[in-house]
């Protein structure tokens, strides 16, 4: 009996110094607080997805009427779409600032943290591309068709692997039953992540504006930090609400009103808002390998910012990083809202010319990471 109690003593001793009195920098703001947003977000986007895949029917006959059924037919399952749908685009609209957050305070310092990070927004990414297809509409058929296409550019196994993925020699039922066992794997597959996420972040701690790691300057993360966290729980779950209510599809395609028809492609065919940036650097690139090779680029290129021994502690005291910063910011932005223009020569030559400046960011840092270390050796 002592023995146990002993041990629980022990379990509740380590959670306490993992969670409640956690050493925390004094001067982090509210930009961290993204982080367990994102962890909130995440916990009810896994709840109502498993409310609505009871309910869901993954069949190419069923699965659009399906989501109807759901809606008007379920209790409260217009609720249930309307939060799960838009879940997802509040997940990224989190994500965003989180990442540049990391980026301009140098948080990719911590390289355990920042890796474990990068696999989770792949996770993320693939986990809602997935979700895209499952209604059943034109543009989710279609963007399916478009995407897994993409696999047909690796060479000697690319055709091999787009007809493995389908399950045949076009997208079919078996394409459908698929993606919806994955888009329900990948979330649980995340919360592994997750957890090694927040060892990796409780191991090394959190990083600050000012890139101090002294113990003198850090305070217990409860309450200073859990009531911040409330309180950034509480304006995003208001925002996310008030919106949900009252433009639940200000964020979606109309075309996925309609259901999926093979033999009708749409006029313009595009992504969910938080991929069009690598969409738009896809189809600026007249060759289509080059094109799959920098989407995936502009994804993955975060990976070799720890790489760079010279970089500051914070761009905040670094004018010239700063500009560099924001270069790549409204680049991203820019080719954001290219990627959901049609296809003329004028919006391909200025994705190209954002495209240049999105990589031009890491190409100025490599150059100048280069320059470093023949100054110092």
């Amino acid at each position: 009996m002592n023995k146990s109690i002993l041990k629980y003593n022990q379990i509740f001793a380590s959670l306490n110094s993992s969670f409640i009195s956690l050493p925390t920098p004094l001067n982090i703001s509210y930009w961290w607080n993204f982080g367990s947003i994102l962890g909130l977000l995440m916990i009810i986007q896994i709840l109502s997805g498993f409310i609505l895949s009871i309910h869901y029917c993954p069949n190419i006959s069923f699965a659009f009427t399906s989501v109807i059924y759901i809606n008007q037919n379920i209790k409260n399952g217009w609720l249930l779409h309307f939060i799960h749908m838009n879940g997802a685009s509040f997940l990224f609209l989190s994500i965003i600032p989180h990442i540049f957050r990391g980026i301009y305070y140098s948080s990719f310092k911590k390289k355990g943290t920042w890796l474990i990070g990068w696999i989770l927004l792949l996770f993320l990414m693939l986990s809602a591309f997935l979700g895209y297809i499952l209604p059943w509409g034109q543009m989710s058929y279609w963007g399916a068709t478009v995407i897994t296409n993409l696999l047909s550019t690796i060479p000697f196994i690319g055709k091999m692997m787009v007809e493995w993925i389908w399950g045949g020699f076009s997208i079919n039922n078996s394409t459908l039953n698929r993606f919806f066992s994955f888009h329900f794997i990948f979330p649980l597959i995340m919360l592994i992540y997750i957890s090694l996420h927040l060892i990796f972040l409780h191991s090394s701690g959190s990083n600050n504006p000012l890139g101090i790691n002294s113990n003198m300057w850090k305070i217990p993360f409860h309450p200073f930090f859990s009531f911040k966290d409330i309180f950034g729980y509480t304006l995003i779950l208001s925002f996310f609400f008030v919106f949900m209510l009252i433009s639940p599809y200000k964020l979606g395609d109309p075309e996925n009103f309609i259901p999926a028809d093979p033999m009708k492609t749409p006029i313009h065919i595009q992504p969910e808002w938080y991929f069009l940036f690598s969409y738009a650097i896809l189809r600026s690139i007249p060759n289509k390998i080059g094109g799959v090779i920098l989407m995936f680029l502009s994804i993955s290129s975060i990976l070799i910012l720890p790489l760079f021994k010279q970089m500051f502690n914070s761009l905040h005291f670094y004018p010239i990083s700063q500009y560099l910063f924001w270069m790549f910011f409204f680049s991203l932005t820019y080719l954001s809202w290219l990627g959901s223009q049609q296809i003329t020569n004028l919006y391909i030559s200025l994705s190209q010319m954002f495209s240049l400046t999105y990589f031009m960011f890491y190409i100025i840092l490599f150059l100048s990471n280069f320059i470093w270390d023949k100054m110092m050796y």
